[in-house]
Parts: structure tokens; C-alpha cells; sequence
């Protein structure tokens, strides 16, 4: 196994973990310059809350989705970087309207 293969591997099970064992979900939303909605789904681990889904709904109304299952496209990706809704302009919203949003 290459090292590009084996660390994409490792970052994909390192992410179903984090999805698959959070007994605590948290739920933002945040909107871009160009006005689209930012909908994250984020879960502790250790000191730092981590982004395990993310999905945009552009201007135009496209959603881009991603998670440990779907990690990037032509159109982005699953943020690599944790969280701090004191630091981020970040709304609380409900887990019902993140799935919303996420089954669209």
C-alpha cells in the first residue's frame, strides 16, 4: 500500500469512528460571502470538536455533501480543521434541520 493510500485509509476510519462512536452531535450553520449555507455536523473528540459531515447549499441551490463516506469532489471537501463556535461565526441550529438539509 502506497503512503497517499494508507493515509486516506487511516483519515476514512478515523472519521467513520468519530461518526460511528459520538454520543454528542452538534449542529451550525454558517453562511459564505457568496451566500450559501454551510450546514456542519461536528462531534468532540478529546479538547477539539471535529466536523465528521458538511454540506453546502450553494446560492444557485446545488448541495454538496461530505463525510467519511464521500470526502471530496470537483466541488470541495470534508474540512480538515476542528472547530470553535466562540472563535467562528457559527449559528446553533437543531439535528432535525441539519438532516433536513442533509437528506435533500
Amino acid at each position: 500500500m502506497t503512503d497517499l493510500a494508507r493515509i486516506a485509509a487511516e483519515t476514512v476510519a478515523y472519521y467513520r469512528a468519530l461518526d460511528q462512536q459520538a454520543t454528542v452531535r452538534r449542529h451550525f450553520r454558517h453562511t459564505d460571502e457568496e451566500g450559501g449555507l454551510w450546514y456542519i455536523e461536528a462531534v468532540p473528540d478529546g479538547d477539539e470538536l471535529v466536523v465528521i459531515k458538511q454540506a453546502e447549499l450553494t446560492s444557485s441551490g446545488a448541495l454538496h455533501r461530505y463525510d467519511w463516506k464521500h470526502f471530496e469532489d470537483e466541488h470541495g471537501a470534508l474540512t480538515d480543521q476542528a472547530i470553535d463556535p466562540e472563535q467562528e461565526p457559527l449559528e446553533a441550529v437543531t439535528a432535525q434541520e441539519f438532516q433536513r438539509v442533509w437528506e435533500r
